[in-house]
């Protein structure tokens, strides 16, 4: 049976440099996303085993478990790819449907910084797409399963839970979410939302 796999950055560990430091990307990576990664692995190993009458389980609470690695598997691997070491600002489509939404890059930026800043312990802010309306909405997700409402596309997002920081920016997050927009991979979010408006 199919089993999760951790990706590799697409990126060096010290790319994203002065902003986000090599420790910060090490220790993310490859701790805390290969715990999602294999926590999921093992709720799926639970169900399978379950489903032959090996063992009893709580269905519950293993599909709860599922839901939380799964969500955290995919939104890190969202997250390790709408950043970049490359410059650049929002162009075409995904600039015209700011714009339309926000009004400005700018006003858009600010929106979403204080959706991430103001994230209620551990989350994420997500920048997505909704294909019943055509509108961008950005959202807060706590952990990585509660908030998040179905059918959305997410096209970015960030990481505020206090490891994707505390190491570089203690509990500064304010500051970490001020310097990630100067890694924002606009090319890779416009890509997402190509395919999200087919």
């Amino acid at each position: 049976m199919s089993r999760y796999v951790l990706p590799e950055l697409p990126y060096e560990y010290n790319a994203l440099e002065p902003y986000i430091s090599e420790e910060i990307l090490k220790l993310h990576h490859d701790k805390h996303h290969s715990a999602y990664v294999k926590g999921a692995n093992a709720a799926l190993e639970k169900l399978e085993k379950a489903r032959k009458g090996e063992i009893e389980v709580d269905i519950k609470a293993v599909l709860k478990e599922l839901s939380f690695h799964v969500g955290g598997h995919i939104l890190h691997t969202i997250f390790w790819n709408c950043m970049t070491p490359e410059k650049g600002e929002p162009s075409g489509v995904l600039a015209e449907k700011i714009k339309e939404e926000f009004g400005s890059v700018e006003r858009f930026k600010d929106e979403f910084s204080k959706a991430a800043n103001s994230v209620e312990g551990s989350g994420w802010a997500a920048l997505m797409y909704c294909p019943l309306t055509g509108r961008l909405i950005i959202q807060q997700i706590e952990k990585h399963n509660v908030n998040l409402a179905p059918g959305l596309h997410i096209l970015a997002c960030i990481d505020v839970w206090e490891h994707a920081y505390y190491l570089q920016y203690k509990n500064d997050r304010a500051s970490f979410v001020k310097n990630w927009w100067n890694v924002v991979n606009w090319n890779f979010i416009e890509e997402r939302l190509k395919e999200a408006m087919k």
